[in-house]
């Protein structure tokens, strides 16, 4: 195996040490000479089973010697960790009795989550999927113990770029005042998903390029605590300090808030590790802890493209190639949606100098890279910091810039406020494009896109689209960037249809449906991705059951295609909804919602996820089985309505 740092040679012979490791007992109880030869293993492992399943490579290889030593100084599930994000707690898990055929199951159905989730270990104190939660949870923790009187630790480990979200900084504001009990630990690799960008990537650098920075401040207070009645001078210094902002030596940002500042330390040195975790875990004042870790570290390809291997699909770990599919397809496979995206609005911005692309650090995941290759003043990448970006894309619109926010679905969760207070209520001109619509399958609830319908719908201005394909996405783009207020276009993950793209996008009608196929026994509504599964279970439906079925790609959510709508309520006696969404306040619920105001009693049958988190799978096929949305599933409950539709009407004709 190719790796920089964990050439298999000086342990050959070994018995491997991590198939014993079944707790964080087995940590503890292991001499400290043999966890050089752990930490190997548990890269290879990670390495072996991310390779097959895909994953977060790079921050765990970068966290492995900093997670064995949280191990070797604390004991959970007494002692609890709040990982920030959660995608870095491959090492947790195995060493918190994962490991096996579980954790090869890796981000598989019925093996490990590729996340820190409270019900799958009592070691995880608390589950994330999104960045910047881990300090305001582990305060809340800390002075929840604090209440109750018990003197657990409570660890909260950040990576660089949570501190670029706002939800950090409030909880930060907030340690002091809350807490005497607090370690938290800044594991600072320099990445997000892509480079870290801002002031505070620029201020932490500044400090992780300074080692004599803890030194002095460690060297002061040694001085003043040897003398006699140091004690109560050192604290006196510690104040004045603080008072004087800085006239003797300069404190950190961290100091500034009141928390004690230890580091940089080399968070791939085991020994300095623990030792500074042992301290911390004494202090009467909430510690931060500057790790700095490579990303990547045990992997030549991860350490040489991070951005790749933050997050990767099956790869070669020796070439650390991606893996192509065994068999070659017989056409050329068909763009990923987010490609189609980015490559359609660098088209847009060099014919409109007033166009702008904004992300929230995933340039590569949103298709924004090729618009900072192509047209990179047009381009920004403001961090891991959704609410900005939006209230940013509006303070741009009222200057008549025509900004496009490239966001997940699911992270856009986060600006929901000032999608309402900012953007929808001034009605100003901003598109959305909302990757990840629908299900992620193998990164599970954090990450599947299930509710933005319901979450925009009730807001007033909002336009809101899904194509069929990937040309009606371009053409959507292009009737979002004329409309006069927001526009949201959701698309899902992966490749497209393969349709060919038009050289001209067109404008679409807005809030027109498209006719794919007539029918007069019942016509299939289906939103984005699931036309092409309308189609499909149309032509079973006809075949299969001798029904006349039509299909509409409804195009338009918001606002609904009423006229069509309402002509087909008259006439067709079963309407079915399809969505790659939650039935709770979707499409299905526009429609119904539409033919209630109407006075239409149409029957209609709603086809979508259920009232539940969907967990992970090993794909999207997998999860459909598990809830009742395979292609079998559908066309047994449209049969079963349709037929005992019939049988009403035959039994109220009689």
């Amino acid at each position: 195996m190719n790796t920089s740092a964990a050439s298999s040679a000086p342990f050959s012979g070994r018995p491997r040490l991590l198939p014993s490791i079944h707790g964080p007992a087995d940590v503890k109880a292991l001499p400290p000479e043999k966890l050089t030869q752990l930490a190997q293993e548990i890269r290879e492992e990670i390495i072996a089973v991310t390779s097959r399943n895909g994953g977060h490579v790079g921050p765990n290889l970068g966290v492995v010697e900093l997670t064995l030593a949280l191990h070797r100084v604390f004991t959970t599930p007494d002692d609890q960790f709040v990982f920030d994000v959660a995608h870095q707690g491959y090492v947790h898990k195995l060493l918190t009795g994962r490991g096996g055929d579980f954790f090869r199951k890796l981000r598989q159905t019925d093996g490990a989550s590729g996340f820190l989730y409270r019900a799958e270990s009592k070691h995880d104190s608390f589950g994330a999927g999104h960045a910047g939660t881990a300090l305001s949870a582990a305060l809340g923790m800390a002075t929840a113990r604090d209440l109750r009187g018990t003197h657990e630790h409570v660890v909260a480990l950040c990576g660089d770029a949570a501190f670029t979200c706002g939800i950090t900084l409030e909880a930060l504001n907030n340690v002091v005042s809350s807490t005497k009990r607090l370690i938290v630990i800044l594991n600072d690799n320099e990445w997000s998903i892509a480079k870290n960008v801002g002031a505070i990537s620029k201020y932490l650098n500044r400090l992780s390029t300074n080692p004599t920075y803890n030194k002095v401040h460690h060297d002061l207070e040694k001085f003043f605590t040897g003398l006699p009645g140091g004690q109560d001078m050192h604290r006196l210094w510690v104040k004045w300090k603080r008072e004087t902002k800085d006239f003797f030596v300069e404190s950190s940002l961290f100091e500034k808030f009141g928390l004690r500042y230890l580091g940089p330390i080399d968070g791939h040195n085991l020994d300095e590790l623990v030792k500074n975790l042992e301290f911390a875990s004494h202090c009467d004042t909430p510690v931060i802890l500057h790790v700095l870790t490579k990303k990547g570290k045990g992997l030549d390809a991860a350490l040489a493209h991070p951005e790749k291997f933050h997050g990767a699909s099956p790869y070669d770990p020796l070439t650390g190639e991606s893996i192509k599919p065994a068999v070659a397809p017989a056409s050329p496979p068909a763009p990923n949606y987010q490609d189609v995206m980015g490559k359609a609005l660098v088209r847009f911005a060099k014919a409109d100098p007033a166009i702008v692309g904004i992300t929230g650090a995933m340039p590569s995941g949103t298709g924004l890279s090729h618009l900072a290759t192509e047209c990179p003043k047009q381009f920004f990448d403001v961090g891991i910091a959704e609410e900005h970006a939006v209230l940013f894309a509006a303070g741009l619109a009222t200057k008549g810039i025509k900004p496009v926010v490239a966001i997940y679905s699911t992270f856009l969760q986060r600006g929901y406020d000032p999608i309402i207070h900012d953007v929808a209520l001034q009605n100003l001109p901003v598109t959305f494009c909302m990757d990840r619509a629908g299900l992620s399958p193998n990164d599970g609830p954090t990450h599947h896109g299930l509710f933005d319908l319901a979450y925009l719908r009730p807001v007033p201005n909002a336009t809101i689209m899904q194509p069929k394909d990937e040309d009606e996405l371009v053409d959507m783009m292009h009737t979002s960037l004329q409309l006069p207020g927001p526009g949201f276009i959701r698309y899902p993950r992966g490749a497209g249809v393969g349709v060919k793209i038009k050289t001209q996008p067109a404008t679409l009608p807005l809030g027109q449906a498209e006719v794919l196929r007539q029918g007069s026994n019942i016509m299939i509504w289906a939103l984005g991705s699931m036309v092409q599964d309308a189609l499909a279970l149309a032509a079973r439906l006809e075949t299969e059951d001798n029904l006349s079925v039509g299909v509409v790609n409804a195009r338009f959510v918001k606002p609904l295609d009423r006229t069509l709508l309402l002509s087909h309520a008259a006439c067709i006696p079963l309407l079915v909804t399809m969505e790659d969404h939650v039935l709770s306040g979707g499409f299905g619920s526009a429609v119904l919602e539409a033919l209630q105001d109407s006075d239409c009693p149409a029957s209609v049958e709603r086809i979508g996820w259920p009232d539940t988190f969907v967990e992970h799978g090993t794909s999207q096929e997998v999860l459909r089985a598990a809830h009742g949305l395979s292609p079998d599933a559908i066309h047994r409950r449209v049969v079963d309505r349709w037929r005992n539709l019939h049988a009403a009407h035959v039994e109220a004709d009689v």
